[in-house]
């Protein structure tokens, strides 16, 4: 009989380890392929200026945008209703709390404030090195990069909606919104921990980000978990997403 978590605003049930890890091969299993044997296949057929790029950004924002349908689905199966109210307090998608008093909203949301300053300052850390033509960052920098996308404004919209789908409606609202709820009947206190490192193996897509992506465990999952809020994950994880939209405007605007 499956275990449940009573919330402010209904019952969130507590998924056994096989299906928990079902709902992460369903994410998983779809980005690795688009990365790794779609995007190269698709490439060649469509030519053209920066094919690869093209075709990478491509199946990526389509791999993540499959996330959010998942989400929608779990939701809908398990909730039997797409209500605001239900997604709501489903996706944990409600004002931080705090722990000791139980308030949510207010002062609680400057909590976010440290962990995205956390955020900031692992992007200054080292990594592992990474293909040049699949590092978005790499081929901003580059002079194809810059050439391709200047002017490009209907790319510039396909790496926005990437964005937002990244840190907003796809891995987030999975990994913070969907997962986490669900994952203290498994792993207990150690939740977040368990989350964290499913996050990080998710990016098989990109398994250069491994290491970092278990870094930001801390800044992502824990926050989420002692707040009961998948808002703190988001927030913070979208500071990556401001920064891209941001540098890529530059480019696409001269």
């Amino acid at each position: 009989m499956a275990l449940h978590v009573e919330t402010a605003d209904r019952t969130i049930p507590q998924y056994p380890l096989g299906q928990l890890l079902l709902v992460w091969a369903a994410a998983t299993v779809p980005m690795g392929l688009l990365a790794w044997v779609v995007a190269p296949r698709l490439a060649v057929t469509i030519g053209g200026d920066q094919p690869f790029a093209r075709a990478l950004i491509g199946c990526m924002t389509a791999g993540l945008a499959l996330q959010c349908l998942l989400v929608v689905l779990l939701v809908r199966v398990e909730q039997g209703s797409l209500r605001w109210s239900v997604v709501r307090s489903a996706l944990w998608l409600r004002a931080p709390m705090d722990p000791n008093t139980g308030r949510r909203g207010g002062r609680v949301w400057w909590w976010v404030l440290p962990y995205f300053l956390g955020f900031a300052a692992v992007q200054f850390l080292p990594g592992l090195p990474s293909p040049g033509d699949r590092d978005l960052a790499v081929f901003l920098e580059s002079a194809a990069g810059r050439g391709f996308l200047a002017g490009r404004w209907d790319w510039f919209a396909v790496v926005v909606a990437m964005a937002v789908l990244n840190t907003v409606l796809g891995e987030e609202l999975l990994f913070r919104g969907f997962l986490l709820p669900r994952m203290r009947g498994v792993f207990g206190r150690s939740d977040w921990v368990a989350n964290g490192v499913l996050f990080a193996l998710y990016h098989l897509h990109m398994p250069w980000v491994i290491p970092t992506a278990l870094l930001d465990t801390v800044l992502f999952s824990y926050p989420s978990r002692r707040h009961r809020s998948a808002w703190p994950g988001i927030i913070v994880h979208s500071g990556q997403s401001v920064v891209i939209v941001l540098v890529v405007l530059a480019v696409v605007a001269g």
